[in-house]
């Protein structure tokens, strides 16, 4: 039985990873999920797996490295699956200081503890032992509106403090493939929307406003532009690239649904109307007059797409959820799962959401 070590798995897409995995393999696996729970993190993600005698929660922060250290030498790691940082473009502008502790010093902690643990005299590691880094297509900086990709030969060239703290991790994992061999591959990804998302980012965001007639804030003119990848599809990249990617190459994961951000709103909307019931005093409530433009983000990169070649050419993997069908599954999601949104929509995430979109 393979063990995996899940770092932020109560996160968006660590939680949705986690459950993919017991979908796929069941008791066949062991999982260790190791979370801060810093606001974005939330345990009720993953209440239908707590009680499952493979599945072990531990709150730790990546950045102890007494902590982290601990879990290696208290456990048989044979996989770990690095998603825990800080992810969102908005709060690193407000507070750069903790991107960079907890992507760039947080990832150095777990690289050098899974070193240590599966390093041999000789310099080798041992055998099958494998690190993956899940990384964000932002590192590549910002594609023209007309036309071109990111692969994974791009050039670096980040453009906001999340994206540069990405880079950096990025850099280091890296390094330590180069200099030491170390068992790894990382995956820059194209954003991802599905359940479980934390609401500040614009998917859930919009949902859960409309649904309760508030504003949809847009940044400038809602013409940027945003490859969208659904959640689990995701997971099985990151399942499939552990299992059959080549160690230290990087594999792009994108969704090959470029949308502008102003298209992605009109679309929830229309989904909405299609699904509320007649009866449901909701309906009223969702209307594109709730639109509401407001000052750009600074350094708003305009337009993200990735091409996937490389993955789908070497290990078989390809999107199957198109954003259509996507956005009906979360929204679906969304409508069995209000109370969980009621949790997490309170307290600290409203005075953020006040902060950041109040126009």
């Amino acid at each position: 039985m393979k063990t995996y070590l899940v770092t932020g798995g109560a996160g968006f897409i660590g939680s949705n990873y986690i459950h993919y995995m017991f979908k796929k393999y069941g008791d066949g696996i062991r999982i260790i999920n190791v979370d801060a729970l810093t606001y974005a993190g939330n345990p009720e993600n993953l209440k239908e797996v707590e009680d499952r005698e493979n599945y072990t929660f531990i709150k730790a922060d990546i950045c102890d490295k007494e902590a982290i250290a601990r879990i290696f030498a208290e456990n048989e790691i044979d996989r770990v699956v690095h998603f825990a940082a800080e992810s969102h473009v908005d709060r690193s502008i407000r507070n750069p200081e903790i991107f960079v502790q907890t992507n760039v010093l947080g990832t150095a902690v777990m690289l050098n503890c899974a070193k240590a643990a599966w390093e041999l005299p000789d310099g080798s590691f041992r055998e099958d032992k494998k690190f993956l880094h899940v990384s964000t297509d932002e590192v590549y900086g910002s594609l023209e509106e007309d036309g071109g990709y990111f692969y994974e030969t791009t050039p670096y060239a980040p453009r906001s403090p999340y994206s540069a703290s990405k880079a950096g991790s990025d850099m280091l994992v890296k390094a330590y493939m180069d200099t030491y061999h170390f068992p790894a591959n990382i995956t820059n990804c194209s954003n991802n929307y599905g359940p479980y998302q934390f609401p500040e980012k614009l998917i859930p965001l919009i949902i859960h406003n409309a649904l309760n007639g508030k504003k949809l804030p847009v940044y400038g003119d809602g013409k940027n532009v945003r490859d969208w990848l659904y959640v689990e599809d995701h997971a099985k990249a990151i399942d499939m690239v552990q299992e059959k990617g080549r160690l230290f190459e990087t594999y792009n994961v994108g969704g090959h649904n470029e949308k502008q951000n102003i298209e992605i709103i009109k679309i929830i909307l229309e989904t909405l109307q299609e699904m509320l019931p007649e009866n449901d005093p909701r309906k009223a409530l969702v209307s594109e007059d709730l639109i509401t433009y407001v000052e750009d983000r600074k350094g708003h990169d305009r337009r993200y797409a990735i091409a996937p070649d490389k993955i789908r050419e070497e290990i078989g993997w390809e999107p199957e959820t198109m954003f259509k069908e996507g956005i009906r599954r979360t929204i679906e999601w969304y409508f069995a799962h209000e109370e969980w949104m009621a949790h997490v929509t309170s307290g600290d995430y409203q005075k953020y959401y006040e902060e950041m979109y109040t126009v």
